[in-house]
Formats: C-alpha cells, sequence, structure tokens
C-alpha cells in the first residue's frame, strides 16, 4: 500500500453553506502531507459507487485549511451535470476519500518581492485558494496591506463571512475585503464584473489604492474566462508573471 500515489483518508465534517450549491468538507489528513498556503491537492474517488474501489475520478482543490491543521477542508461548488462535485457534496462523515501524496500549485507569497500590497482577486469558489493564506501570519509578515476582491453573482454566495470578519478586527486598515455580486445589489458596490471593475478603475475606487505594478502583487484564482481576461488587462496595465528566476508582480491559479 506505501507505495500508491495516494493516501485513504476520512470525512470528518461537511458544511452547507448553499444548499444543493456550494459546500466545504473537511478531511483527515496524513501526517507527511506537506504544503504551502494557496496550494491544491488532488482529491480522488472511485469511477462507481463501491467504496472499496480504487479511486480513478480526480479534481483539484485547493486547500481552505493551513499547514499546521491535522485536517484538510476544501471548498466546491456543484456541478449539476459533473461527474464529480455532485457525488463529493453526497459524502458524509465517515466515508472514504482519497488525497494524492503531492501537493501542486505556485499560487503562493513566496512568488513575490517582500512589501508592497498584495491582491487577492477571487471568482466564485476560487476564494478558497486565499482562505488558508489569510490565516498565515507569513502573509501579514510579508505585505503591508492585503486587499481580498471576491466576484460572486448571488449575495449568499459570500461565503466565510466569519473569518473574513475575524481578519478586518484584526488587521483593520492593512485589510480590505470588496465584496462584489454581479446579479443583486450589495452596499454600494457596482454590480460588474471583477475583470471590469479592473479595466475601468473603480476597483482601485473601492479600495482606495492604486494599482501600481511596482507596489502592487496580484493574484488570480477562478474561472478560465476570468484569469484569461484579466491577465490581459492586467499585463496592458504593467502586470506579468515571473520568469527564470525574475519575481514578477502577477501570479495566476487555473486548475480547470
Amino acid at each position: 500500500m506505501t507505495d500508491k500515489k495516494y493516501t485513504h483518508e476520512t470525512v470528518t465534517e461537511i458544511n452547507e453553506w448553499v444548499p444543493g450549491k456550494l459546500f466545504s468538507i473537511s478531511t483527515t489528513r496524513h501526517p507527511d502531507f506537506q504544503f504551502e498556503p494557496g496550494q491544491f491537492a488532488r482529491i480522488g474517488l472511485p469511477a462507481d459507487h463501491d467504496p472499496l474501489a480504487e479511486p480513478s475520478i480526480w479534481r483539484a482543490y485547493s486547500m481552505v485549511s493551513t499547514p499546521q491543521d491535522d485536517f484538510l477542508s476544501f471548498y466546491s461548488i456543484v456541478v449539476p451535470e459533473g461527474e464529480f462535485s455532485p457525488r463529493l457534496a453526497q459524502l458524509k462523515v465517515g466515508d472514504p476519500i482519497y488525497i494524492d501524496k503531492t501537493a501542486f500549485g505556485f499560487l503562493t507569497i513566496e512568488r513575490f518581492p517582500q512589501g508592497g500590497t498584495l491582491w487577492l482577486l477571487a471568482t466564485g469558489t476560487g476564494l478558497s485558494a486565499y482562505i488558508s493564506m489569510l490565516n498565515s501570519p507569513a502573509t501579514w509578515e510579508r505585505f503591508d496591506k492585503v486587499i481580498l476582491a471576491h466576484g460572486v453573482r448571488f449575495c449568499e454566495e459570500l461565503t466565510y463571512q466569519d473569518e473574513i470578519a475575524k481578519w478586518q478586527q484584526q488587521f483593520g486598515e492593512r485589510f480590505v475585503y470588496l465584496a462584489l455580486p454581479t446579479r443583486e445589489a450589495y452596499k454600494n458596490h457596482p454590480q460588474e464584473r471583477l475583470t471590469t471593475l479592473i479595466s475601468n478603475g473603480k476597483l482601485e475606487q473601492l479600495s482606495n489604492i492604486k494599482l501600481d505594478p511596482e507596489q502592487s502583487r496580484i493574484m488570480l484564482c477562478g474561472n478560465p474566462d476570468m484569469l484569461s481576461e484579466a491577465r490581459k488587462i492586467l499585463g496592458e496595465k504593467g502586470f506579468a508573471t515571473g520568469r527564470r528566476g525574475i519575481p514578477g508582480n502577477l501570479a495566476v491559479e487555473n486548475y480547470w
């Protein structure tokens, strides 16, 4: 069994944020599984419903939990026609689940020079990569200010509010949270897509901070269309990923 590329874990908690739509799932964690905040794991399930069968369907999910936690936690949307997420949503506490032994991804704070403002831009469940990061003391030691902008469709999709309130209280003006629903009014925020807000300058107005390539470090995590469009817009503003050992000011995660 030790030569397998995955470990057998157990579901320990399920939290439904929006019934039938958004949920988080926690599992046991093998003591040898190591990761950095912002990285993702590959979760496996059997192709059929036999819990004893070998896992054959795999999907990538960012860790919401921190490296210091003795469990793993993930955040997911239910794609009704999907092969994986409806199955994942049906799991119960005590059910088996499989985790690849290796963590993946480069959406980590070490990608950026120290100092300046860290912009964490997410759509949907792309938020998950940032929860672990914001719970890491290293993030707050490395950057002067952190801006979390979360684009969703409806207000009910603005999850992890208790965590966000904790950071607001703990870090005060060093932390700016922008909740950005597009199909419902929320405070006085414009009902526009995250990419539109980057392009038209309203994201800077809402945060009261300029997107300065010298002082801003930007992370993107979300659906492929957003990532592609945001990279293009930000590229025109002077943002680029790092190359050949040269730190950039833009990092992108796309595990779709």
